[in-house]
């Protein structure tokens, strides 16, 4: 009888060749039993209070609700219709555009300089690096409210310095008037975003090869030629990713506007997701503030399946036409190269003519075009010169906030109203720090924040870690729709949810409770944690989890004891974000917190200003409070965050 062949011999006498044994790991994937496991936390917070929210936030988009009886209408595509002939609407729209256009631009020309300048010689550059990183860890309240001092055209400080230097000749009203607020407010945003440009373009300029510099520059390329044709082609990742993901974060903006003018005035700087919170929460109109917050959902999935495929490194989608067509990657991608060649050609122009001066200054100086003038040391000191002349005036607009905010918590209410001594307190006190903390709730705002940040951090990171851990090294059915869901996810901007999300809590009896923060938090915290560990578990070696597998270890063995210590910097990383994230949230805070005993941080500043009276003092101080639990964890944890977030973000 042949072994190799295993017969049945049934009640009849016939025989049969056996059917091999069915394997459910054949269908599920090898790992499939711990790795459902691993992934369910996350699937349950995607399902429950991400995508059931987004679903019913287009269903609700459909309805109207009746005054008049009560009812809840179905109009189908009525409110959307309605958009496209409301001039409130179409002023958002509008207002939100150029609010993302010019604050983009801003930010990605002055991110780069920058990053050109950190990545160069220079003394002080671990200090310069970490004045520019300022902006970013100071909470979004403390950003509005510095400001907006900044700007008061009766207290505040930028009217003194403009009229000093002879610029303008009256206090203007920067965020009172409607041709300047939008100004304004790109002037802050751009203040605020600046240290993410340059945190992730300086991380792109330190993974490009300086040899490819040497060999053009021997090749005769000019500095001009070097950034077009290297820098530009071995950041464009990088770039496309940054400029991607600001877009988003940008065109969704909306606690900063909203702390600073409330949208005013007379709309001028309403953004699209204001108007979808003044008519969903503010008049009680679900269904058309749910079509306003909806309508850019088209143009934000066309940005996340651009961006999916960047940060996928799917190469397939670029190169579909190698065979023969064009493809689609290949033809915007020449079309840009030629809108870069049409940008660069003046620039270049001007660096062979003031190369062609170099030249007759040299041959009139030394009598020789080939003698350079200066030596290699006179000239490194120049170009460190020139690096430093070009940062201070960047340095002087990140550090003037900070301190603004630091003299003014220092001064009396009866200086600061009276404008005495308006750039340095005279003298000192520490009144508003006694007034804010022995007369207010700040205290419990605090302790709030505190709780709900540390908790969110916790849960977020938990369940991230196991969830990014099954991603990379498990395998699966179902892995690679996850990861794509996770990413959708991770860019679908809160202003698209937050109104479904508040119909969801209230049905739960969760509005107004600890619970509606520590449920809702991981909703954005959680998506941004797991990508970035995806990225860092795939830089560490599998061989030592499987060394110790072999050695008899089990697979959660290996995840707990070899795998997160070497994630450290990345957990400590993302820690940090979530912790940064969920202390400095308003938009969920604020519409699901009401109870002054309940409020966070940011809200309880914001609720200290009643009307036009404002407490520059207190609210200040309160600043500058608010701001230091953060600053002290990103100088405790400065040396691991870079290496935590390039490899995780700009690898993922």
């Amino acid at each position: 009888m042949d072994k190799r062949i295993t017969l049945d011999m049934p009640i009849g006498g016939t025989k049969t060749a056996a059917r091999p044994r069915f394997k459910l790991k054949n269908i599920l994937g090898r790992d499939w039993r711990i790795a459902y496991l691993f992934v369910l936390p996350m699937v349950l917070l995607m399902a429950g209070l991400i995508f059931w929210p987004f679903i019913s936030a287009i269903l609700m988009s459909m309805t109207t609700f009746n005054f008049n009886t009560g009812d809840t209408v179905q109009v189908g595509l009525k409110n959307y219709q309605r958009l496209y002939t409301n001039s409130d609407y179409l002023l958002s729209l509008s207002n939100t555009i150029n609010f993302t256009f010019w604050s983009l631009s801003i930010k990605f020309v002055t991110g780069m300089t920058i990053a050109m300048i950190l990545h160069s010689k220079l003394p002080w550059r671990n200090l310069m690096s970490a004045i520019m990183l300022l902006p970013w860890i100071v909470p979004e309240i403390v950003t509005a409210l510095a400001w907006k001092s900044i700007y008061d055209p009766l207290f505040g400080g930028l009217n003194p310095i403009l009229q000093g230097a002879g610029i303008i000749n009256k206090p203007l009203g920067w965020l009172s008037d409607s041709n300047l607020a939008l100004g304004s407010v790109i002037a802050v945003n751009v203040w605020k975003g600046i240290p993410f440009f340059t945190l992730l373009l300086l991380a792109g300029l330190k993974a490009i090869d300086t040899e490819l510099y040497e060999s053009a520059e021997v090749d005769g390329a000019n500095a001009v030629q070097r950034f077009r044709y290297i820098t530009l082609p071995g950041m464009r990742y990088v770039i496309l990713v940054v400029l991607l993901l600001s877009f988003i974060s940008t065109f969704n903006q909306f606690g900063l506007i909203f702390l600073m003018t409330g949208g005013g005035p007379s709309g001028a700087t309403r953004l699209y997701s204001i108007l979808a919170y003044e008519k969903a929460i503010g008049s009680l109109q679900y269904g058309p503030g749910s079509a306003i917050a909806l309508s850019v959902a088209p143009l934000m999935a066309f940005l996340i399946y651009l961006l999916s495929k960047y940060m996928r490194h799917d190469e397939r989608a670029a190169g579909v036409g190698k065979k023969g067509g064009l493809g689609i990657g290949k033809f915007f991608g020449g079309l840009f190269s030629l809108v870069l060649d049409v940008f660069f050609w003046p620039f270049d122009m001007l660096n062979r003519g003031i190369e062609k001066l170099g030249l007759a200054l040299r041959q009139r100086m030394t009598g020789s075009s080939h003698k350079p003038v200066f030596k290699p040391e006179g000239r490194e000191r120049m170009g460190i010169g020139i690096r430093i002349l070009i940062l201070l005036p960047i340095m002087a607009f990140v550090l003037f906030p900070f301190y603004w905010v630091l003299i003014t918590s220092f001064k009396t209410t009866t200086q600061i109203s009276q404008r005495q001594s308006i750039f340095w307190p005279n003298p000192p006190t520490v009144s508003q720090y006694e007034q804010l903390i022995f007369n207010s709730p700040f205290l419990m705002w605090l302790g709030n924040s505190l709780l709900v940040a540390a908790l969110s951090t916790i849960v977020s990171v938990a369940i991230a870690a196991l969830a990014a851990y099954a991603l990379t090294r498990l395998k699966f059915l179902g892995a690679g729709l996850l990861t794509t869901a996770i990413l959708i996810t991770y860019l679908l901007p809160g202003t698209l949810i937050f109104i479904p999300l508040y119909q969801t809590l209230s049905d739960l009896g969760l509005i107004n409770s600890y619970g509606a923060l520590l449920t809702t938090y991981p909703t954005f915290l959680v998506p941004f944690a797991t990508w970035v560990l995806i990225g860092y578990f795939r830089s560490i070696p599998v061989e030592l989890e499987e060394a110790a597998m072999i050695d008899g270890a089990s697979r959660l063995y290996a995840f707990v004891r070899i795998t997160l210590p070497l994630a450290a910097p990345a957990l400590l990383s993302v820690a940090l974000f979530a912790f940064t994230n969920a202390w400095n949230e308003f938009l969920f805070a604020f519409v699901f917190i009401t109870s002054e005993s309940l409020r966070t941080l940011p809200i309880g500043l914001q609720s200290m200003v009643v009307g036009d009276i404002l407490p520059w003092g207190e609210l200040m101080a309160a600043s500058l409070l608010t701001a230091i639990p953060v600053a002290v964890l990103y100088m405790y944890a400065q040396r691991f965050l870079v290496g935590g977030l390039t490899v995780g973000a700009v690898k993922g």
